[in-house]
């Protein structure tokens, strides 16, 4: 990633919430890249900015996506379970479900990026199932984000104590060792 000027600097291991909300937006810019080159290059070949763009964030879902899934799921979540209600149980079920569900997703979507890359074409059909995958894993990234941030971290930050967030900044900062 890039500086931005001015930005707020990313979180580090000792704020791993954060740190998953940092995440977000990265993957929200990444699948913005991939929803609109899907949309706007319909019927031509990608030019090399297009390119580069769309090579960019699907590595970043393979790498990034992969390890924020980790994150939350052999980290985050355990402990949640841990300190929760059954509400908050499915809830957060229905969360690694959607983790599923847009590798599935990431899945198609790489596959059609990369035969448009190599060949430089995508037919119509294939186009119109791209762009549809992109839609749909926007859609479930927009209600997955919104679940995290506005119910899921709110209560990690208030269930758990410095010690086990401490202990999730240990493993974060593990996996990318």
């Amino acid at each position: 990633m890039g500086i931005q000027i001015g930005a707020k600097p990313d979180s580090g291991f000792d704020d791993p919430i954060g740190m998953l909300k940092d995440c977000h937006r990265r993957i929200e810019r990444f699948l913005k890249i991939l929803c609109v080159v899907a949309d706007r290059a319909q019927g031509r070949a990608l030019t090399d900015e297009e390119t580069v763009a769309v090579k960019a964030a699907l590595q970043y879902f393979r790498e990034g996506g992969t390890r924020h899934n980790a994150d939350e799921e052999e980290s985050l979540f355990p402990r949640l379970r841990a300190e929760s209600a059954t509400d908050q149980q499915k809830e957060l079920a229905r969360l690694e479900n959607d983790h599923r569900c847009a590798d599935h997703l990431h899945s198609q979507i790489e596959n059609f990026y990369s035969a448009w890359i190599s060949t430089g074409q995508l037919n119509p059909s294939d186009g119109e199932r791209l762009r549809s995958a992109a839609e749909q894993l926007k859609h479930l990234y927009d209600e997955h984000i919104q679940a995290e941030e506005t119910m899921v971290f709110p209560y990690a930050v208030q269930r758990l104590d410095t010690r086990a967030i401490a202990a999730i900044g240990l493993e974060f900062r593990a996996r990318r060792a």
